[in-house]
């Protein structure tokens, strides 16, 4: 029986206008999900009442500051089920920063010439270039689990590649594809050669619940702007005794035990990782998006978007028929709420110039997926995402849309 959240449409404010003159169909969550207004409340609320930095004043609305600062990182922590929330969460920029601190730490603290790092067909460039760039400075050996025609991972060959790696990175979920990866198994998997496991988490967490220590994995990253917080804040969770085995990514204040003319002492983790002046306001905002998860529940979201995908892909099919190509695995339990699609000879800009006449917002590009494009032999797709904000009248509103662009093209 899927969960209907349509009540929640109301929580968004976004929602509420109209894009030339049609109500406004938002269908790229993918690339940032929508705000609700629990969210702007607690955000503005610090601006007025609690704006201080954080950790060191000792007055009354900097102590509050730092209380509220690190309590977003308990909540982060409690909502991934880490085992340490208050040990293993660092704020950072957004993903990309995430994934670059990770593989650069740790390849400067754990990794040398000649090691492999496993990664796949389908990653995010905020997967793919840390580890590109990492194997330029470490000289170290790069593989590549391959996609089969469903857009799911080949694993056939998954213990050969794993043979001898120190770190398999990988998403949880398909920007492009949709595509829900087996993170456990492959997780097991890379334990079992000995490598670590590294999840890009940044279309995975805003959609389902997430349990680092179940998955049994070694580090994760996502974004708040996609988990329905503000832009600006990124996490990265990692085991605490890896956090601690690494070097510091970025120096400067708020980041040390002790400087001395000729070095430093770096803090502990999370400390150690986040100089400068972090972004307070973010955190709360984040902050204030998880409590809306948790009171939404992750299972909610999921059995919603479940539901949705079903209804998207029946209809795409019922409409356009084999005229329409839809890349990733049919609607089932590893789908998640993303279309990447490719409609006749219609380039992805086109079409989705012709869709925002409309007041349908989808996203054109490669979607910082290149080598995925050239896999899939395409330049580009236009792709709709799902939130847990969208309803059948969306996808519905979102086919007519793509009528309106056949008649105008084809």
């Amino acid at each position: 029986m899927s969960t209907d959240l349509s009540a929640r449409r109301s929580d968004f404010p976004e929602l509420s206008q109209t894009i030339h003159g049609f109500p406004i169909c938002f269908l790229d969550t993918g690339a940032s999900s929508l705000q609700p207004r629990s969210v702007l409340t607690a955000m503005t609320q610090y601006y007025e009442t609690t704006h201080a930095n954080v950790h060191r004043g000792v007055y009354e609305t900097a102590e509050h500051a730092t209380a509220l600062y690190e309590g977003a990182r308990v909540k982060v922590g409690r909502f991934l089920h880490a085992p340490h929330p208050s040990a293993e969460i660092i704020f950072t920029k957004n993903t990309t920063e995430s994934m670059n601190l990770f593989a650069a730490s740790y390849a400067k603290a754990h990794l040398k010439k000649g090691d492999v790092v496993v990664l796949s067909e389908m990653e995010h460039h905020s997967n793919l270039l840390p580890w590109i760039l990492a194997s330029q400075n470490h000289d170290l050996e790069l593989r590549y689990i391959g996609i089969d025609g469903d857009g799911r991972l080949d694993l056939s060959n998954l213990d050969q590649l794993l043979k001898g790696a120190k770190v398999l990175s990988i998403t949880g979920m398909s920007n492009v594809l949709g595509t829900i990866n087996p993170i456990k198994e492959l997780a097991q998997a890379a334990h079992r050669n000995g490598a670590i496991i590294v999840v890009d988490g940044a279309q995975s967490v805003p959609h389902m619940s997430v349990d680092v220590a179940d998955l049994e994995i070694d580090a994760l990253a996502f974004s708040s702007h996609k988990t329905h917080g503000p832009t600006g804040i990124g996490v990265l969770w990692a085991r605490q005794e890896i956090l601690e085995s690494l070097p510091p990514f970025l120096v400067g204040g708020g980041m040390i035990l002790d400087v001395r003319l000729d070095g430093f002492l770096p803090a502990e983790s999370p400390q150690r990782f986040e100089a400068g002046t972090p972004p307070i306001a973010e955190a709360v905002g984040l902050g204030a998006a998880i409590d809306y998860l948790n009171e939404v529940t992750m299972e909610a979201v999921r059995e919603h978007e479940i539901a949705l995908n079903e209804y998207t892909l029946s209809r795409l099919s019922e409409r356009f028929g084999k005229d329409l190509v839809v890349f990733g695995p049919p609607a089932g339990s590893d789908r998640g709420g993303v279309f990447s699609f490719a409609y006749k000879e219609i380039h992805a800009h086109d079409m989705a110039q012709v869709l925002d006449r409309y007041g349908v917002c989808v996203r054109p590009g490669h979607h910082c997926a290149k080598p995925l494009m050239r896999r899939l032999g395409v330049s580009a797709t236009a792709r709709a995402s799902l939130g847990l904000y969208n309803t059948e009248e969306d996808i519905d509103r979102l086919i007519d849309a793509i009528g309106h662009a056949d008649e105008i093209f084809g």
